[in-house]
């Protein structure tokens, strides 16, 4: 009797299964035309991403370009000792973590509050100003707003120094100074990024049912209040999965900006991972070193979405998996 029962349920359990990945099978067949449409995207990935993946081993060889990877001797984590036992590496780990914290700190939060201040706004023409004014700077090379951003600091004819000029302070030279450098790396990248960023939490945002505002009105609620009672926790969801997204960025910098900016005064402060590992890999030709340091980061990098999605499960319902 209990084999018989035993027998019933997991024919049971093995016809559910079935109906369930039929039923799957047949979402994807509806669906055939978005798939095809996603597979440039997954064949772009595939070759460009997961493709050279494939490189990672010169990490443990001694890499010779006529050799190739094939032939070039086996060293284990000889490159990985090198690394950590470094004189310089830990500067360069320093200035890459604490660059990326302060981008981090205002960087995350400033597109929320922009898309926030934006959905207030009334008159359609002044948001449409706006948003095109902050968005556009994103499609921007960094080389371009790198001119731009020394040409503004310029000591000899940037408004801020001719400025300082006027209020009878000698001219700086903002970009070849080691305590301002820092802060123009963040501002900057601040302003490429802060429009295009507040996207995500406009469309959020444009989701949000505008009925509870209205029934919020009845009720009396100001607009700070709606902010911070109605708009805010209903994109708290997507809000934590950027913040999980974004905890990888703590250890991959962004080297067209710093590249672009980056000069001998201010190496010590300013030469990040990114910069180093080209320096080592492409000026110094270390390559398997330079292997070496882009595996660490991006190991680093995992990590960190893993512990930032852990934790966001712990006090949310909201995480990427």
């Amino acid at each position: 009797m209990e084999q018989s029962l035993e027998h019933s349920v997991v024919q049971k359990g093995t016809a559910i299964r079935s109906i369930k990945r039929k039923s799957l099978l047949k979402q994807y067949a509806a669906n055939k035309y978005y798939f095809l449409m996603l597979l440039p995207v997954l064949v772009y990935y595939a070759i460009f991403h997961y493709g050279p993946m494939y490189g990672v081993i010169i990490a443990f060889q001694d890499y010779k370009v006529l050799k190739g990877v094939s032939g070039s001797p086996w060293v284990g984590l000889e490159n990985f000792r090198q690394l950590f036992n470094g004189l310089y590496f830990p500067t360069v780990l320093r200035n890459t973590l604490i660059i990326n914290f302060y981008k981090m700190i205002f960087g995350f939060s400033a597109p929320i509050l922009l898309a926030v201040m934006i959905n207030e706004v009334t008159r359609t023409w002044f948001k449409k100003m706006v948003q095109t004014i902050s968005y556009l700077p994103h499609f921007l090379s960094w080389v371009i707003l790198s001119g731009m951003v020394i040409e503004f600091l310029s000591p000899s004819r940037g408004p801020i120094n001719l400025l300082l000029q006027e209020l009878g302070f000698n001219p700086v030279y903002f970009i070849t100074e080691p305590h301002w450098f820092r802060s123009i790396l963040v501002s900057s990248d601040l302003w490429r990024n802060v429009g295009f960023n507040a996207i995500i939490y406009l469309a959020a945002i444009a989701g949000i049912n505008p009925e509870i505002y209205e029934a919020a009105e009845v009720d009396g609620i100001s607009r700070l209040q709606k902010m911070w009672y109605i708009t805010l926790p209903a994109i708290s969801p997507v809000i934590v999965i950027m913040l999980i997204l974004s905890a990888g960025s703590i250890i991959n910098d962004d080297f067209d900006q710093v590249f672009n900016l980056l000069n001998a005064k201010v190496m010590e402060v300013g030469d990040v991972l990114s910069t180093y590992t080209y320096s080592e890999g492409l000026l110094k030709m270390n390559y398997s070193y330079a292997a070496t340091v882009g595996l660490f980061k991006n190991l680093i990098a995992l990590l960190l979405v893993f512990t930032a999605n852990y934790f966001a499960s712990k006090i949310s319902e909201d995480t990427i998996f």
